[in-house]
């Protein structure tokens, strides 16, 4: 929890006392490897921040001549804030899976704490606005990656970005996220 309180007492101008009382209203919670937190079809209650490990964001490709496969389109590692977050502000079933990579340790607040918390503070409506901006740089990070990278530079960048993490990825979802084949990526 000390990551996180660290993140709300950087807050200019917000009082230990407010920022525990925000902290506070996050649940700890440790997810073993290759935990389904969300599945498909089930609205998204929770924000997390992610204290240790990583999260993968996946998509089910079902085609009536293919055998199914997961599309990897998302990860997440510790240090930051993560959610179906289309899901969860929409209050609508997420249209994809959310599923720890390694065993992962997050704090998560549900959508209920965090109205009550814009309600109350600008804080908790700042840090709301910040969460949504941090997730769109990267949703439109990732897009423009898909467009404008080749395979090999989106690997460099995912390497670039996860350098301890990397390692502990099955080459299958590194793989499905750059775009290629796990024969090519081997």
């Amino acid at each position: 929890m000390e990551k996180l309180l660290n993140i709300y007492n950087s807050i200019e101008g917000l009082s230990k006392e407010e920022a525990l009382y925000h902290v506070n209203k996050f649940e700890r919670m440790v997810f073993p490897k290759k935990t389904l937190i969300l599945n498909e079809g089930t609205v998204e209650d929770y924000l997390y921040f992610i204290d240790k490990g990583i999260i993968r964001f996946f998509v089910n490709k079902v085609h009536p001549t293919e055998p199914p496969k997961e599309i990897t389109f998302s990860f997440i590692a510790e240090n930051a804030f993560c959610s179906a977050y289309d899901s969860f502000i929409t209050r609508t079933p997420s249209a994809y899976n959310v599923k720890t990579v390694q065993e992962t340790v997050v704090y998560r607040i549900h959508y209920d704490d965090i109205q009550e918390l814009y309600k109350r503070s600008k804080v908790g409506n700042y840090l709301g606005r910040i969460s949504a901006e941090n997730l769109y740089v990267r949703k439109t990070q990732r897009e423009i990656s898909l467009l404008m990278h080749s395979a090999e530079e989106r690997y460099l960048n995912l390497v670039k970005a996860y350098p301890k993490f990397i390692q502990e990825i099955p080459l299958k979802h590194i793989a499905s996220y750059i775009g290629i084949t796990p024969q090519a990526l081997s």
